[in-house]
């Protein structure tokens, strides 16, 4: 074999391999986009006041669908109102923990806060490609807090287990399994219902516009979801079509070469 084909060889070696590292790379990249659990407020999530969030749960394994959601509330700021919106196909637990200092609240004092919320595959799962969104109802939301940190812990039916309880921390990279963060806003004026109580046509008013508000909210993440994994397969897509042009230009290079 001359040195010119050995080279040649080596060439086409070479070309493939980069194909075939562009082809891992790019999969690698859209298989773990948006990927961890969040929570996202549908509205104002104000210290003091009431907010509706979304738990959104992606199913981030290929092989394997969630089959049990569980989000844990710290009790330094204890939360005495959590309330889950049902879902069809889940069954919903509410856990409390009895707290170390009462929590006042309108006057009465509260011996006990949510510290936990589990949701129980029940006829339904998140299958690969797939997410799923558990809405609560928060308050009343701490004073003293600028975020809460919602660690949460997410179940296969592989019996494989994810925690997303890594805290993160401003500044610094995002950990591998970061915990949903409930960032808070400043308070508003009359969270403490200071404000002249509105007429019923008026709250009714209010509250359908607030269902209206939330209807768009969803419909808009639902629509930013999927352009998020349509963006990712298309990566994917452009990533195989690169390594598999590298592999057949090494190959085809191999052989002129030879011949």
């Amino acid at each position: 074999m001359t040195v010119s084909r050995v080279s040649s060889r080596l060439s086409a070696t070479r070309v493939a391999l980069a194909g075939g590292i562009a082809l891992s790379s790019v999969v690698l990249l859209s298989g773990t986009a948006f990927a961890h659990v969040s929570v996202q407020p549908q509205g104002e999530a104000a210290k003091g006041g009431y907010a509706t969030v979304n738990i959104k749960v992606p199913n981030e394994r290929d092989n394997a669908s969630t089959v049990k959601v569980e989000v844990n509330f710290p009790l330094d700021h204890p939360l005495a109102s959590v309330m889950p919106q049902p879902v069809p196909g889940w069954k919903a637990e509410v856990t409390k923990s009895k707290l170390s200092k009462p929590l006042e609240l309108h006057g009465k004092k509260i011996n006990e806060a949510v510290s936990k919320v589990t949701w129980t595959a029940d006829g339904s799962k998140i299958g690969p490609g797939q997410f799923q969104q558990f809405p609560l109802s928060l308050g009343q939301l701490p004073e003293d807090a600028d975020q809460l940190v919602l660690k949460a812990i997410q179940t296969y039916d592989n019996k494989e287990v994810v925690r997303w309880i890594e805290e993160p921390k401003e500044g610094a990279e995002e950990p591998q399994n970061p915990a949903p963060v409930l960032k808070l806003s400043a308070a508003s004026a009359d969270h403490h219902g200071g404000a002249a109580t509105p007429s019923a046509s008026a709250s009714a008013a209010a509250d359908d516009k607030a269902g209206h508000d939330d209807t768009a909210a969803s419909h808009q993440e639902t629509a930013a979801a999927d352009s998020s994994d349509t963006t990712a397969r298309i990566l994917g897509v452009i990533g195989i079509l690169v390594g598999v042009a590298g592999v057949a230009f090494g190959v085809l290079a191999g052989r002129r070469r030879s011949a």
